[in-house]
């Protein structure tokens, strides 16, 4: 065997392009949803009914989160090089890590540790503690503005409950909700990154590219903003807002 590089995600012909081994005008166009499409690339297999509906679920919840870093780094650029939107885009979806949007990939790592573990319940246990003990968060858990209950948490896994992809991720995601309470004196209940690690987790997608899901998502709902600050300008309004709330203040007297 050849120790070449190869691809196998897309080659053409002068009559032909052939995506994953499919022909992309004669099988794809037309026939694949941008979700089912979005499966077959990362994973190389046609996704069933229920993996489609969940991915697509999953998109639809990252999509739109208002002024947030990203939004907000991408109507700044804008702003700055109403020539370039790409640049604008990409200067949002840079500000997706793993403080913001892109923390289902952390939390997909202890779904992962829990899932592996004989005592799923103590290893959540353990895996709460030491990050109490280490005064770090836990990513998936925990909201500013969505609280007792992360609304979209809910409606993810009733999501996946209903297409029968409620699986040992999702329970592992309990697990760790479960065990907070004791180690904090107070409850955190997942948020919608947590959820999402579980349910895609469970879904059969590897807990590696998770974080490109939410890159996938964010993307659309930045050419919204891009669209909006088109129409109705607001970045003017936040620059100035930015101006007053941190006022010059010399440094000796800082």
């Amino acid at each position: 065997m050849s120790d070449r590089p190869t691809t196998s995600l897309c080659t053409s012909s002068a009559d032909d392009i052939l995506v994953r081994g499919r022909s992309l005008p004669r099988e794809l166009i037309g026939q694949r949803s941008f979700t089912e499409m979005v499966w077959l690339l990362i994973t190389g297999d046609e996704p069933t009914a229920a993996q489609t509906a969940v991915l697509d679920g999953c998109l639809v919840t990252l999509m739109e989160h208002g002024l947030t870093p990203t939004a907000v780094s991408t109507r700044l650029t804008y702003t700055s090089a109403p020539e370039a939107m790409q640049g604008a885009v990409a200067a949002g979806l840079l500000s997706v890590g793993s403080l913001f949007v892109g923390t289902m990939e952390g939390c997909a790592e202890l779904l992962q540790q829990v899932v592996a573990a004989e005592d799923p319940e103590a290893e959540a246990a353990r895996i709460v503690a030491d990050a109490r003990a280490a005064r770090r968060k836990l990513p998936g858990f925990g909201h500013p503005v969505h609280r007792p209950v992360d609304p979209r948490t809910v409606a993810l896994l009733e999501l996946a409950e209903r297409h029968g992809l409620r699986g040992d991720h999702c329970a592992a995601l309990e697990a760790l909700a479960a065990a907070i309470p004791g180690a904090i004196g107070r409850e955190l209940p997942p948020n919608a990154t947590g959820a999402i690690a579980a349910v895609l987790c469970d879904a059969g997608l590897p807990a590696e590219i998770l974080r490109g899901v939410a890159l996938i998502s964010r993307c659309a709902g930045l050419v919204g903003h891009v669209r909006e600050e088109q129409q109705r300008p607001a970045m003017n309004a936040l620059w100035h807002a930015a101006e007053a709330a941190v006022p010059y203040v010399p440094e000796e007297e800082a």
